[in-house]
């Protein structure tokens, strides 16, 4: 007998270090990338339930308890170990905080999404660290509350370990405070020991074709703030009144797009979707959305478990189009091949929704006047319109300048060493970088784990080596004093007001939550004046 990992599977790997016999595979390597995936061997595990005790998304259920919906997982995860047989190591060590060499450590952690969550709990669990956190936003998670999709709410599990690292007890919390507006980088530079910028990387890259300037044309991580009740962009207007919609790209957010496209209002009414996009995508004309890819089948950016979660949406066809390309030799991407082929078989209903995955096929234009109207793509066989009259671009993200620290342009990060921010080739003193800022747009929730400890580690090395600045402030940033300056700050106390309000509110319409996306609103909620 043995445990499955499924679809949720988000690549942290705290299972890894607590399996005996070390069956879970691929391990991060040693830059601490993470695979797409993980996988448990079924011949070596003993059965013991370790691994699924500690998955913080609800990915791994023992093989007689797997969801109809995830089966296929079973197999899938045998298959890898009958391309990749198992070698087992010996135990990975357990990751411990190393001893500071000195009685307290001010560190200021600036986000509080995945990867700030991350980093606060590797330095909470460090003796004589004080953590203060600070975030622009009323709530905390960053992409776990705005980017993961709304019927994804397994993932959205993961909060529990970032809920517990944010109570501890030598960490505070300064949400709906700007850096940069509220207090400066200087400012915390004079109060802290070190500063971790957790910023991520929100902008969406352009097409850089022409057209791309005409409404109707938007970032997909602006159309998946707004149907995810980010403040800044529940006002955005997005018209969903045409029967097609091009996605540009297809990695996962794309993915996601989609499904949130075509799923039926009852099924979107059981999940925490904003009731702003909730409305109007329940009365949306859409019937069909493309997929847009370069590439082949095997070479999609998006990973088998949102692909496979595609295959099986009620009232919805999967259509594959264009050149799939030749089917590969490794596991990942020969079985992307193998799911789109078998899409391409399936028989349709033309009463259906229908999701397209084009692939070979690149925009190399805008169409339209004062609107978008279509995209002209180029294929194998030539250029073609699609009429649409919403272009979403889901082609990768880039960071934003942040004051006071480098920034390269060509990459769209902050330039570091292992997290230590580098200028002009030297290690700037204190100052520290994780998750999409450090390293780009790169890997899923759980990928920030091992990113955030990286940086961490190093800050610790920099303290034992005498490598920081010394704080020119003796005293800890004060709350009260940003609240006399007209900072409404705030706290994990006002924050749990808010869940507890949003939570309420859901079990009143049968839904997990009820978003509130209004800013004032949540500040009244959290009871700031």
């Amino acid at each position: 007998m043995a445990f499955v990992i499924t679809q949720n599977c988000c690549t942290d790997a705290s299972c890894v270090p607590v399996c005996p016999v070390d069956c879970i595979r691929p391990v991060p390597g040693p830059d601490g990338t993470a695979a797409p995936m993980l996988y448990i061997d079924p011949t070596t595990c003993v059965d013991c339930g370790a691994c699924e005790a500690v998955c913080p998304v609800g990915a791994i259920y023992h093989e007689d308890d797997v969801p109809q919906s995830q089966a296929r997982f079973t197999t899938i995860n045998a298959d890898y170990f009958a391309a990749e047989p198992l070698v087992v190591r010996p135990n990975p060590a357990k990751w411990e905080p190393a001893v500071l060499g000195r009685d307290t450590l001010r560190v200021a952690v600036v986000g509080a999404g995945p990867a700030a969550c991350y980093a606060v709990a590797d330095l909470a669990l460090t003796a004589g660290v004080e953590v203060d956190v600070f975030d622009r936003l009323p709530t905390p998670f960053g992409l776990v509350r705005f980017g993961v999709a709304p019927d994804h709410q397994r993932t959205k599990d993961v909060v529990d370990v970032f809920e517990t690292a944010l109570a501890s007890p030598n960490v505070r919390c300064f949400f709906n405070v700007t850096v940069g507006r509220d207090v400066t980088h200087e400012q915390l530079m004079a109060t802290h020991d070190a500063v971790i910028y957790a910023v991520g990387a929100s902008r969406t890259r352009d097409l850089g074709i022409p057209g791309e300037q005409l409404p109707g044309n938007m970032g997909a991580a602006d159309f998946v703030s707004w149907y995810n009740g980010h403040p800044d962009l529940a006002g955005l207007e997005v018209d969903l009144s045409g029967s097609r919609v091009v996605i540009v790209g297809n990695g996962n957010v794309a993915l996601d797009a989609a499904r949130m496209l075509v799923l039926d209002a009852d099924q979107l009414a059981a999940t925490d979707i904003a009731d702003h996009a909730l409305q109007q995508l329940a009365g949306s004309g859409v019937r069909e959305v493309v997929i847009l890819g370069r590439r082949g089948a095997a070479d999609g950016a998006f990973s088998v478990g949102e692909l496979l979660a595609l295959g099986g949406i009620p009232g919805v066809d999967v259509v594959v189009e264009g050149e799939l390309g030749e089917r590969p030799d490794d596991h990942e991407r020969a079985l992307k091949f193998d799911i789109v082929s078998e899409y391409a078989g399936r028989a349709t209903n033309p009463d259906n929704r229908r999701i397209v995955l084009r692939f070979g096929t690149r925009p190399v234009r805008v169409l339209g006047v004062d609107r978008v109207e279509g995209v002209e793509v180029a294929d194998g066989s030539g250029s073609h319109p699609i009429e649409t009259s919403l272009v979403l671009r889901s082609i990768g993200y880039r960071g934003t300048p942040i004051d006071g620290l480098p920034f390269d342009e060509e990459a769209g990060l902050v330039p570091n060493d292992g997290g230590r921010v580098v200028d002009a080739g030297a290690v700037v003193p204190g100052v520290y970088v994780i998750g999409w800022i450090k390293r780009g747009p790169k890997g899923v929730i759980g990928t920030n784990r091992l990113c955030a400890r990286e940086t961490v580690a190093n800050l610790l090395a920099d303290v034992r080596n005498g490598a920081l600045p010394e704080p020119e402030q003796p005293a800890r940033l004060d709350a009260e004093a940003l609240s006399e300056s007209g900072v409404a700050v705030v706290d994990l106390a006002g924050w749990h007001l808010i869940d507890g309000l949003e939570r309420r509110l859901g079990a009143q319409a049968s839904r997990p939550r009820v978003k509130i996306v209004d800013r004032d609103a949540l500040l009244a909620a959290a009871s700031v004046p």
